[in-house]
């Protein structure tokens, strides 16, 4: 499925101005939220890790006509604080963030949970997956001074264990706690914090868990949708909870997969479709 879509036109962010941190490319899932924001009228900020995926950001991002195309490490304190005195300097004031970043090694995202964790990679894997959203939240919201809304992306593997997804699952288990928390600390300021948990969609991220064609295939049929979990599905659901639509809306971990997290068992008939 390319990136490339075809968002209809609005005005629900119109003169609004928002980060987007963590695309890797045309497939990932902060590309198809970005693409959704774009054609309803917000000024974007894209935020990328290192050169490397400079390269690949860069050329996306101009085509939204970003105004800014940011580097920013997430594991380095000076660049974060680099990257967000840029928004500060350029827009003054900041509406909406886009958390969209996690990573591990992939020697984790195999086989036991309990024998390949080391120390270090699950130190590692928190600081990246689940830390820089409470950092960026942190900075983001000192922006906004009128109020705003964040998102951040998670998966079912959170709630429940899924084949390789290891220490990963144990990462968005604190991101998804870490959004309650901060969804709590900065409700007094009306900003609205949530969290999507998106099906699973052929990503960058996806490509490295061992197990990945199974999860597709189990998901596609055990869900009640019969389908693969659709990425302009998640954008929608984002620019909800972005947008004056999901006023009221905060500290959650919104589903969007087809409703597979809804099963406790599938249709035997089903699995063999």
């Amino acid at each position: 499925m390319s990136g490339e879509v075809q968002f209809p036109k609005g005005d629900l962010m119109k003169g609004k101005r928002g980060m987007i941190m963590g695309v890797a490319n045309k497939n990932s899932i902060a590309w198809y939220i970005a693409q959704q924001m774009h054609a309803q009228g917000a000024s974007l900020a894209f935020t990328y890790a290192n050169e490397a995926l400079a390269r690949r950001v860069r050329p996306l991002a101009e085509s939204l006509d970003a105004e800014l195309i940011l580097e920013c490490d997430v594991l380095s304190d000076a660049s974060m604080e680099t990257a967000f005195k840029t928004v500060e300097d350029k827009w003054g004031e900041l509406d909406f963030l886009v958390h969209a970043i996690a990573f591990t090694d992939k020697t984790a995202l195999e086989g036991s949970f309990v024998e390949n964790t080391t120390r270090k990679i699950f130190r590692d894997t928190m600081d990246v997956s689940a830390f820089s959203f409470v950092d960026s939240a942190n900075r983001a919201a000192k922006l906004m001074k009128d109020g705003g809304s964040m998102i951040t992306l998670t998966y079912l593997g959170s709630e429940r264990t899924v084949p390789n997804y290891n220490v990963m699952g144990v990462a968005k288990a604190a991101l998804e706690a870490s959004t309650r928390y901060i969804a709590r600390d900065l409700g007094p300021k009306n900003i609205r914090v949530n969290a999507i948990s998106a099906g699973p969609i052929k990503t960058l991220a996806a490509a490295g868990i061992s197990s990945g064609r199974h999860m597709f295939s189990f998901s596609r049929k055990a869900s009640p949708l019969r389908d693969d979990t659709d990425p302009k599905g998640v954008a929608g659901a984002a620019l909800y909870l972005l947008s004056d639509l999901g006023a009221s809306c905060t500290g959650e971990t919104h589903h969007v997969d087809g409703g597979f997290h809804i099963v406790g068992m599938p249709d035997e008939a089903a699995l063999k479709e």
